[in-house]
C-alpha cells in the first residue's frame, strides 16, 4: 500500500512549481483491467479552479519524472504496477481541504463518514462552512449536523443548477483551432 502523505510531500512541490494547488491525491484500482493502481492526482489554477489538458500533461510529467528519480535513488513510493491520471477536479469537485468546505458552503454536499464512525454515516444537505475541525451540513433528514473532518471518508459537491451557475466556464482555449473535414467515401 502506497504512503499517501509520503505521495503528497512528493508532489505537492511539483504542482506549486507549476502555480497550481494539490486538491487530492488518492491510490484506486486501475481501470485499465491490468490488477495494477492508479495514482489519482486533482490539480486546480487557483485563478479558474481548473486545469486544462496542456496543464495536466505538464503535472504529469513533473509528477512522473519527479518519482522516476526518487526510485532511481532507491525509495519505492508505490509497489507494483500503476497509472498516473492527473486531472481537474471537475463540477462535482472532491472537498478534501478546509477552504473547500469553506468556499463551496451554500451547495448541496454529499459525505460519507469512515466505517465505525459512531452515528448516521451518509449525509446529504446544503453545506454550511467550516468551525475549526468541523464541517457543517444541513442533512435533509438530520438537520443541522457537525462532523469532524477527521472523521470523514469522502465529500464531494453535487450536480445541481446552482453550482452549475456558480462554476466559472470551462477554459476553451484551442477548441477554435479545432478543424472538421469530411471523410470521403470508400467508392
Amino acid at each position: 500500500m502506497a504512503d499517501i502523505a509520503r505521495l503528497i510531500e512528493v508532489i505537492e512541490p511539483e504542482a506549486a512549481a507549476l502555480g497550481f494547488d494539490l486538491v487530492r491525491v488518492k491510490m484506486m484500482p486501475s481501470e485499465a483491467g491490468d490488477g495494477g493502481e492508479a495514482l489519482q492526482i486533482m490539480a486546480e489554477d487557483p485563478a479558474t479552479g481548473q486545469l486544462i489538458i496542456d496543464q495536466c500533461a505538464a503535472l504529469s510529467r513533473r509528477v512522473s519524472d519527479r518519482i522516476d528519480a526518487l526510485e532511481e535513488q532507491g525509495e519505492v513510493l508505490i509497489e507494483g504496477a500503476y497509472h498516473l491520471e492527473v486531472s481537474s477536479p471537475g463540477i462535482d469537485r472532491p472537498l478534501t481541504r478546509e477552504k473547500d468546505f469553506a468556499n463551496w458552503a451554500g451547495h448541496e454536499a454529499k459525505i460519507s463518514m469512515v466505517k465505525g464512525y459512531d452515528g448516521q454515516r451518509n449525509y446529504k444537505g446544503e453545506l454550511k462552512g467550516i468551525e475549526g475541525d468541523e464541517v457543517v451540513i444541513e442533512d435533509a433528514k438530520a438537520g443541522e449536523v457537525k462532523l469532524d473532518r477527521n472523521q470523514i471518508h469522502s465529500a464531494k459537491l453535487v450536480l445541481t443548477d446552482a453550482l452549475i451557475a456558480a462554476t466559472q466556464p470551462l477554459d476553451t482555449s484551442g477548441a477554435d483551432e479545432l478543424v472538421e473535414t469530411e471523410e470521403e467515401a470508400d467508392d
